[in-house]
C-alpha cells in the first residue's frame, strides 16, 4: 500500500508551462520584459474606471452566466448568445473544449510547434497529442494534419496568427481543408492575436461558423485588450459545442471585475485599436530592422516576432538579460520577441548587431 496519496501518472509526466520571466535588475539599465507577448499600455482610463468601480463588489460573487459580455459579444459579432462560450482566458476556455469534447485515450491534432499550453491541457484530459510539424517557413502543413485524422480524431486546433511563429493559414486553403475534415470533428480556430493581424489572405473564423458546423472561434481579451490579468476568453461556435463548453466551466471563473472591463473595452475599441495600429507599425519597423541585421526570419501578423536562432537560442537570450531584457527561449529551436516598448526593442537589435558574425 502507498504511504501517500496517488497522483494520476499522466499529470506527474506533465510539461512544465514555461511562462514569460521577468527581466533581472542590471545596473544603469531599466528592465523590460518581451517574454509574454503582453500589451505594453495600460488599459484605457474609461476602462480603468470601470475596473476601479467594479472592485467595490469583490465582496459578491460574479454573475456565472457573464449575461452583460455574452449580450455584447453577441451583438459584436451578430451571433446568438447560446452560440458563445465564456472563461478564463482562451485557455481556459480551450481547456473547457477539451472536456466537452475529448475522453481518454482520443487524439487532438494541432501543429507543433504552436502554443504552449496545448500540449498540457490534450494530456490533462487523458486524451492524445498529435503534433504536426511546421513547415520550414513556420506555418500550419495542412495535408500532413488532415494525414493525421483517425477515427479517434476529436478535436483540431488551428493557430493562426501562430504563437510562436506569427504565420497565419490562408482562408482559402483552410477552408478546402474544412471540407474533408468529418463533420463529427470539432476545428477551433484559435485567434487569439487576430486583431493584429494585417493579411487579407489569411483566415476568417466568423466566416467560416456560417459554412461549416464543426467550427468554432477561440479568442481572448489578454493581448490587443490589454487585461492579460484578468483573464476572460471566449469561444463562438456550434450551439452544442458552446452549451458544453459552458458546463465544462468552473463556477464563477471570469470575475466581474474581469467581465465589466471586457465589456468596456469593447464599448471603447475604436480608441484600444489605434494602440494596436501603433503596435503593428513597431512590428513592422522591427521586422525591417531585423532583416538589415541579416535575420531571416517568419512574417509575423501577432504582437511578436519569431527568431530561428537554433543551437545559438540560449546564448542570445542571454546576451538580452545582460541588458536587462527578457524574451521567450524555445531551447535549440528560437527566440519569440514581443513587441513592446521601442527603447526594448531597440536594445535587443543593439544586442543582435554582430551576432552572427561571432
Amino acid at each position: 500500500m502507498a504511504d501517500q496519496p496517488r497522483i494520476r501518472p499522466v499529470i506527474e509526466n506533465l510539461p512544465t508551462y514555461k511562462a514569460g520571466k521577468k527581466a533581472a535588475g542590471v545596473a544603469g539599465l531599466e528592465p523590460y520584459k518581451l517574454s509574454s507577448n503582453e500589451n505594453p499600455t495600460q488599459p484605457l482610463p474609461a476602462v480603468l474606471k470601470v475596473i476601479a468601480q467594479a472592485a467595490l463588489e469583490i465582496n459578491r460573487y460574479p454573475d456565472p452566466f457573464v449575461t452583460e459580455l455574452t449580450k455584447a459579444l453577441a451583438a459584436k459579432f451578430n451571433v446568438a448568445e447560446n452560440f458563445i462560450a465564456t472563461g478564463t482566458g482562451s485557455v481556459g476556455v480551450c481547456q473547457q473544449i477539451m472536456q466537452a469534447v475529448a475522453d481518454p485515450g482520443d487524439e487532438v491534432i494541432y501543429a507543433w510547434r504552436s502554443f504552449e499550453a496545448y500540449p498540457i491541457i490534450t494530456k490533462i484530459v487523458g486524451a492524445k497529442p498529435v503534433e504536426i510539424p511546421l513547415t520550414k517557413t513556420g506555418a500550419h502543413d495542412l495535408a500532413a494534419m488532415l494525414n493525421a485524422v483517425t477515427e479517434r480524431t476529436r478535436l483540431i486546433l488551428i493557430c493562426t496568427p501562430n504563437n510562436p511563429t506569427g504565420c497565419v493559414v490562408n482562408h482559402l486553403e483552410l477552408k478546402e481543408f474544412l471540407t474533408k475534415v468529418p463533420k463529427d470533428i470539432l476545428v477551433v480556430i484559435d485567434e487569439a492575436y487576430v486583431e493584429f493581424n494585417r493579411d487579407d489572405q489569411s483566415v476568417v473564423g466568423l466566416d467560416l461558423i456560417k459554412e461549416f458546423k464543426n467550427v468554432g472561434v477561440l479568442r481572448t481579451f489578454s493581448k490587443a485588450y490589454g487585461l492579460a490579468a484578468l483573464r476572460v476568453g471566449f469561444f463562438i461556435g456550434p450551439e452544442n459545442v458552446a452549451e458544453a463548453v459552458r458546463k465544462t466551466a468552473v463556477p464563477f471563473g471570469v470575475s466581474n471585475i474581469a467581465a465589466e472591463a471586457a465589456v468596456a473595452s469593447l464599448e471603447f475599441e475604436e480608441e484600444l485599436f489605434e494602440r494596436v495600429a501603433d503596435l503593428v507599425e513597431l512590428r513592422s519597423w522591427f521586422e525591417e530592422q531585423l532583416t538589415k541585421l541579416g535575420f531571416d526570419l517568419p512574417a509575423s501578423q501577432a504582437n511578436f516576432v519569431w527568431l530561428p536562432l537554433g543551437d545559438r537560442t540560449d546564448e542570445f537570450v542571454a546576451r538580452c538579460a545582460d541588458q536587462a531584457i527578457s524574451v521567450r527561449p524555445f531551447s535549440g529551436e528560437g527566440v519569440r520577441i514581443s513587441i513592446g516598448e521601442k527603447p526594448a526593442l531597440e536594445r535587443v537589435l543593439n544586442a543582435l548587431r554582430g551576432f552572427n558574425t561571432l
